[in-house]
């Protein structure tokens, strides 16, 4: 490919990634500055980007508290005691009650823009559970992306451009000053200069082995287009990472990763064994070996995957959601047009942000109310938003954070300048696409504040030409070895990333608690998956990229690759077994909280890149 053109933009705040917290930040920053010139950029379309890419059929933020209704509404204490009981004990209560007090007004701005929110006979949301309500969700993207394109105005939305590394100032040190990356449809390089840089592109996935295979690799639960690249970038800028040990591993639908919330919570559905045994009674003693969590209520999600991991592993399965016995119920005394309205509404769950779970209904001649589906755990993913708790450590509200949980702006993370939200800020799980979008409302006013009081204009560390060589390197590969054979994806002078992610894939499924290890490691193995894991970096200086898609692959597959560093490092520091059903510790299988009621932090010396892995104290705020 010919040199590419470089395209210089300069701008006072630039936001990476569209998604939820994406947009928020876009919303808010130009609503408390409308002088300054805000940039967002996204690898794809903002308005199918992100986790709620496509579609979403519950808001599961939701507080309620303008109706001042005990029966309806939740407090701010109440989320945070339920999130940090479902982290088993560790979580950043600042953060989370910064996010449930302010959540509400995000929810009903969406209400505003257009979004159907289910509603109730008496005109209040219509609960699914006790933190969320129902929408009818499959706009809920594009509806978001509007107003985020919108605030920003003309000119100053990229899409189709992937970042690929930020850039730091060239005189002050531990200051970011932009970023670099490249079109996905053109031959260009675009380099940002910015006086604050937020990130907020996604967690990630396909780390692991997927249980999709063949035909259907690719059908994963959360969005195969977050690909860890914020985490990454951010680790390589020198920014401490928190709590990069823990993994989701979601229950859902087999097949079709279709989400079982609206069945347990709105459907009051149950879930058996193939005996029809309730297996969350019969194996009820298992949740005394984690005390105190085994006794909070709910029970935490990590120990209910437990319990049905064990059924899995004593011969018990399949386990199935009792999909028409909660349909019978919900519709005892009622006449066949309330039995049609719940048939709809079963599929309409899927319709909404999981339609690959309605074809695997319609392929296997299943009707929900006549027969049950099977359940089963996926693949683990790296995450901050949904309920995992990755991410970076970052600054928290001056009114709530104690000592050595602020320094600075809020959600600002520990280099200057440089905020995250959503997925990018740890140890704040449960936060959702509403609490997200909140997470990125609160970073963008701390960041015009950063700006105000920071109005001198950075330097970037290198020089355009230079930068851009690094980024096209996989094509460069690629077009120097490819006379070495006739058929381009048998080479020795490259490596594809296609085939490169299998190779990662395996290695983290076998050695760092994938599924075929039934989610189960060590420190001997941990420490064998971290020497192939270096000679797999080595290689992958050689990856080839045949075009511009190859080249977004080849990045992606960085990206992964130093998220899943981080997350064997710190599982490996992390000497317990504080997430059983998420992942086991084989030589340490029990719960500790004398010595790890903790969060595990790191830091890679982005001049070294030695990595250091380290404790970080747990300051409880709100009662329990």
């Amino acid at each position: 490919m010919a040199n590419p053109e470089i395209t210089q933009v300069e701008c006072d705040i630039l936001i990476l990634g569209g998604g939820m917290s994406g947009c928020g930040a876009a919303f808010e920053a130009k609503y408390w500055a409308p002088d300054l010139k805000v940039v967002m950029v996204e690898k794809s379309a903002v308005e199918r980007s992100g986790a709620v890419a496509q579609g979403l059929s519950a808001i599961n933020l939701y507080m309620g508290l303008r109706y001042n209704d005990p029966s309806y509404s939740k407090t701010p204490e109440e989320f945070v005691r339920y999130v940090r009981n479902d982290m088993m004990g560790i979580a950043r209560d600042d953060l989370l009650y910064d996010i449930a007090r302010h959540v509400d007004t995000s929810v009903h701005m969406f209400e505003e823009w257009g979004l159907p929110i289910w509603k109730r006979p008496d005109g209040k949301y219509t609960r699914e559970g006790p933190w969320q309500v129902m929408i009818n969700g499959e706009s809920y993207k594009p509806i978001v992306a509007e107003a985020a394109k919108t605030a920003l105005g003309e000119g100053n939305l990229y899409e189709r451009v992937a970042i690929t590394n930020l850039i730091m100032d060239a005189e002050e040190e531990n200051r970011v000053a932009g970023a670099i990356g490249f079109s996905t449809r053109e031959n260009r390089i675009y380099v940002f200069k910015a006086k604050v840089v937020y990130m907020g592109a996604g967690g990630a996935t396909a780390i692991f082995r997927p249980r999709s295979t063949g035909e259907g690799m690719g059908r994963t639960w959360f969005t195969v287009f977050n690909t860890g690249s914020g985490y990454a970038m951010m680790l390589e800028a020198g920014a401490e990472a928190t709590q990069m040990e823990h993994r989701f591993v979601p229950t859902r639908f087999k097949d079709g990763y279709g989400p079982v919330g609206a069945w347990f919570l709105l459907f009051k559905s149950g879930a058996t064994n193939a005996k029809g045994e309730d297996y969350l009674k019969t194996r009820e003693a298992e949740l005394q070996k984690f005390l105190p969590y085994g006794e909070a209520k709910p029970t935490p999600t990590p120990l209910r995957n437990h319990q049905m991991l064990l059924e899995l592993l004593d011969g018990n399965g399949p386990i199935y959601m009792r999909t028409e016995e909660a349909i019978a119920k919900l519709a005892a005394g009622e006449g066949p047009e309330r039995l049609k309205e719940l048939e709809s509404e079963a599929w309409e769950d899927f319709l909404d942000m999981t339609i690959s779970q309605a074809m695997v209904w319609a392929a296997q001649n299943i009707e929900p109310d006549k027969a049950p589906s099977e359940i089963y755990p996926t693949e683990p993913y790296i995450m901050g938003s949904h309920s995992g708790c990755s991410g970076m450590w970052v600054s928290g509200p001056e009114d709530l954070a104690p000592p050595g949980y602020h320094w600075g702006y809020n959600r600002m993370t520990t280099v200057k300048g440089l905020f995250t939200a959503g997925d990018g800020a740890g140890a704040s799980p449960h936060k959702f696409s509403s609490g997200s979008f909140t997470e990125g409302r609160l970073a963008a006013k701390a960041m015009v504040a950063f700006v105000r009081d920071n109005p001198n204009t950075t330097k970037l560390n290198g020089g355009a030409e230079e930068l851009g060589q690094a980024v096209y390197k996989p094509l460069t590969n690629f077009e120097k070895g490819r006379g070495a054979s006739t058929r381009p994806d048998v080479n020795p002078n490259y490596l594809l990333p296609n085939q490169a992610l299998r190779r990662l894939q395996k290695l983290m499924d076998e050695y760092v608690a994938g599924t075929s290890t039934w989610y189960k490691t060590s420190e001997t193995m941990l420490n064998r998956g971290l020497q192939l894991l270096e000679m797999f970096k080595e290689d992958l200086e050689n990856l080839g990229a045949a075009d511009l898609h190859g080249l977004l692959r080849c990045w992606e597959l960085k990206h992964r690759t130093a998220v899943a560093e981080a997350h064997l490092r710190h599982i490996m520091f992390r000497q317990e077994t504080r997430w059983p059903g998420y992942y086991y510790r084989t030589d340490y299988p029990q719960l500790d909280d004398t010595n790890w009621r903790c969060f595990v932090n790191s830091r890679v010396d982005p001049k070294t890149k030695k990595w250091d892995v380290f404790k970080k104290e747990y300051l409880q705020i709100v009662p329990d």
